[in-house]
Order: C-alpha cells, then structure tokens, then sequence
C-alpha cells in the first residue's frame, strides 16, 4: 500500500491534483488548506502585517500566526521550499 505522500508524488498535472484533493478531502478541509497557502503566500511576500493579512483574507490572526510559525520556525521548510521554487 502506498502512503500518501507517495499518491501525491504519481499525479501528473493540475487536473489530477484537483480531483484528488476533492476525493480525498471536504469542502471545508480544502477551504482551509487553500486559506493557510494563501496566508503563506502573503507571508513570503513580507509586504503586510499579521492583521492585514487576516483582514485581506478574512481569516484569524491564529491562523495567519500558525502558518508564519511553520514558515519560519519548524524544520519541516514544506510552505518555504514552494514558495522558493515559484518565486524564480
């Protein structure tokens, strides 16, 4: 059996990503996820604060504290290797 991560490493193009997120998760997950890439987005960028960054997106200022945890202090560097790569 294939872990996830595994899964995700087979799809082949945009139109497979999307159809298994929407198998794979809710409504409301895939909200979420796409809510925390967009603060990570903003984040990156280094142009707003936590507060206007939760105000653009109508999220928390925990999310947006969350998701600059993980972007700066974990040693995972998921949210930073992206951010790196479609930034060239």
């Amino acid at each position: 059996m294939k872990n996830l991560n595994e899964a995700i490493l087979l799809l082949q193009n945009k139109n497979e990503v999307n159809g298994f997120l929407k198998d794979l998760c809710t409504p409301s997950e895939l909200k979420a996820l796409e809510e925390r890439w967009a603060v990570a987005q903003l984040l990156f960028e280094d142009k707003l604060s936590y507060r206007e960054i939760a105000s653009k997106l109508k999220t928390s200022t925990t999310t947006v504290t969350r998701v600059a945890r993980f972007l700066s202090n974990e040693p995972y560097k998921g949210y930073l290797n992206i951010l790196k790569r479609i930034s060239k």
